[in-house]
């Protein structure tokens, strides 16, 4: 898939993801393209892959142009940006989840960002 027939399927995919959920998480977005499955989050969520770009299985070029267009269009759509802490499960000491093979702090706080409504005070 190219990235213009990639860019077509992302609005789609948050506009659902926001009706069904109440927020767009990148994972999820990952997991709607069916680059990311349900058994591979739950393989990093309980420590078994050191990080979650491990599982994803489109090369990072796409997986940077989903996380800028994503965040683009959140944004352009007034969504209040949240970050959200991802820690391990099971058993032992939870330890705070990796994205990205760096660990770059930027890319871990984009990763982890979770776009939201604002709430209307009406």
């Amino acid at each position: 898939m190219n990235k213009r027939e990639l860019e077509k399927k992302l609005s789609p995919i948050t506009s659902k993801l926001l009706k069904l959920k109440g927020h767009i998480s990148f994972i999820n977005v990952f997991v709607e393209l069916g680059y990311l499955t349900e058994k591979d989050i739950e393989a990093w969520r309980m420590k078994r892959v050191s990080y979650l770009e491990k599982c994803i299985s489109v090369n990072l070029s796409k997986v940077s142009f989903i996380l800028k267009k994503v965040r683009a269009n959140c944004i352009n759509g007034k969504l209040k940006e949240s970050f959200t802490a991802y820690k391990s499960y099971g058993k032992g000491r939870k330890i705070t989840l990796r994205f990205s093979k760096s660990g770059n702090p930027y890319i871990e706080k984009v990763y982890a960002t979770h776009f939201i409504k604002y709430k209307s005070m009406a």
